[in-house]
């Protein structure tokens, strides 16, 4: 089974957790510091809530969580040979969770990633490569997933135009 991954913004993690379990009748399947993901059943949709104060009621990124790595490559293999530019990342650590991921940006710039998650993570995303680089580093879209690195309107504008987070 496939389903759509809605990631928000949100400005209080709690208030906004007691919102959603209200309107979708079910409690997180996931809860941590700054993030609280829902899987629900009906309809079937992932719903990431990313702490982010200033931010709220806006879209992080979008998604289609698959069953397996082979779809991942199966969606790699379709959209690129439909001339769509793609963005790989296997084995990444996002969201609390390790996952193999290919990323795309639609025209108006929204991020959309197609994944399965392989296991669970106590962090939420990949450590700093240097004491330089601090905690927000590499590609876009790890600065997408990385929703409070990119709490800046300086980092958010690299985000949107694609650039890396850390220069």
């Amino acid at each position: 089974m496939s389903r759509i991954q809605l990631a928000l913004n949100v400005d209080d993690l709690d208030r906004a957790v007691t919102f959603y379990s209200t309107l979708f009748a079910t409690e997180p399947a996931k809860r941590k510091p700054g993030y609280a993901n829902f899987a629900i059943a009906e309809p079937p949709l992932k719903l990431v809530l990313l702490e982010n104060p200033g931010h709220g009621g806006s879209v992080n990124h979008l998604g289609v969580e698959v069953e397996s790595s082979e779809q991942v490559h199966a969606e790699i293999a379709r959209l690129s040979g439909a001339g769509v530019f793609t963005e790989e990342e296997m084995a990444t650590t996002c969201c609390f969770a390790t996952q193999d991921k290919v990323w795309v940006t639609a025209p108006d710039a929204e991020r959309w990633e197609v994944y399965t998650v392989l296991a669970d993570s106590e962090t939420f995303g990949a450590a700093p490569r240097s004491e330089e680089e601090g905690p927000c580093c590499g590609t876009a879209e790890e600065a997408v997933a990385e929703g409070a690195c990119c709490g800046t309107s300086a980092k958010r504008d690299a985000v949107a135009s694609g650039a890396a987070c850390c220069g």
